[in-house]
């Protein structure tokens, strides 16, 4: 391949990358990143809308850029006993994916299969949307029910303060309101393969990133029934479902044994992480992993009580437990060292 058709891919692969958070200006960041002029963007950008990968909206001088749909496909099914999640993904969704690399399609069957069999044994609801959209670049996966809505089903099931409080317990994984029929960890290791995992249900939406440590999530100010889960990933990534599971597994039975638990998520809105209390509900059901993993990022303090009761209390009730912090700030560090010293007198 010629350094210069090289080079006129890179920059395609730019463009294509870059324009759903630049579709206005991503001409200039082009231009800027690459050192070339605007006309030589344009030849770029004109040949990814000849090729169908780019789509455009307005004129000239206020153009946007986006990519363009491959593929949009749909079906609404019955949530009754017959519905079998295998049996939709080989009739219906495999084949819109035949043309990818196996470790794709493996990340898609396992992170389809969990999302729409959650849909079929805990959402109580009569049906399911289903929606897939395929640009050149990635694949997107929507999973509709009209049921209960996770988090409070979780909130209802497990009688917590509110559906946050469902989120985070969500987030440490091995979460299960039928622990006789599953084993809790499918929306854990689906929301760490995909580039972009979400779910949206009452008033709060959840979502997770790949090249993000942290979860994250927002407070509607309306409600949605139901229960939203969108997945996506890119093309042609080159993760696999093993890296996923070897990071979060040790040994050769795959026994998931590590979590890594936002503790921001034990906030609720603008109060502060100070008492046991709070402590005790981020520390719920850590106790089924080896090892913790406190991710404090986006924590701007917390209290001495807190972190006495994570990281004294809990660590000395728990010493097979390995527990580390995670994105502390020096205030942070402060308290979790003052807790740690404390537990060696």
């Amino acid at each position: 391949m010629s350094k210069v058709r090289k080079r006129g891919e890179q920059i395609r692969q730019f463009i294509l990358t870059n324009v759903e958070n630049h579709p206005r200006d991503i001409a200039a960041l082009v231009a800027q990143e690459f050192g070339i002029t605007r006309q030589a963007v344009n030849k770029h950008i004109k040949c990814l809308v000849e090729q169908k990968a780019l789509s455009f909206k307005g004129s000239t001088n206020s153009r946007s850029y986006d990519l363009h749909p491959l593929l949009e496909w749909s079906k609404k099914y019955s949530l009754d006993t017959s519905l079998e999640e295998d049996i939709v993904w080989g009739s219906d969704i495999k084949p819109l994916l035949s043309n990818f690399p196996d470790n794709v399609k493996d990340i898609w069957i396992y992170g389809f299969t969990e999302m729409l069999n959650n849909a079929i044994d805990h959402s109580s609801g009569t049906e399911v949307f289903i929606q897939v959209k395929r640009t050149s670049l990635s694949t997107e996966i929507m999973i509709h029910d009209d049921g209960e809505g996770i988090f409070r089903k979780i909130q209802r099931s497990l009688e917590l303060h509110d559906e946050r409080h469902a989120v985070l317990e969500l987030a440490k994984g091995k979460l299960t309101t039928d622990p006789d029929r599953h084993s809790g960890e499918g929306i854990f290791f689906t929301s760490r393969m995909f580039d972009r995992f979400a779910i949206l249900s009452g008033s709060v939406y959840f979502s997770h990133q790949f090249d993000k440590a942290e979860d994250w999530i927002l407070e509607n100010d309306s409600s949605q029934d139901g229960t939203t889960v969108c997945m996506e990933l890119k093309n042609n990534t080159s993760r696999t479902s093993k890296q996923v599971f070897d990071n979060f597994s040790s040994g050769d039975d795959y026994a998931f044994n590590k979590t890594v638990v936002p503790v921001r998520l034990a906030q609720y809105r603008d109060e502060r992480l100070v008492s046991r209390s709070q402590a005790k509900r981020l520390l719920a059901n850590v106790d089924k992993f080896k090892i913790v993993i406190f991710d404090f990022s986006e924590v701007e303090a917390i209290g001495q009580a807190f972190a006495d009761e994570v990281f004294r209390v809990f660590k000395k009730q728990h010493p097979e437990i390995e527990i580390v912090d995670l994105n502390a700030n020096e205030e942070v560090k402060k308290m979790l060292n003052r807790a740690t010293s404390a537990l060696s007198t």
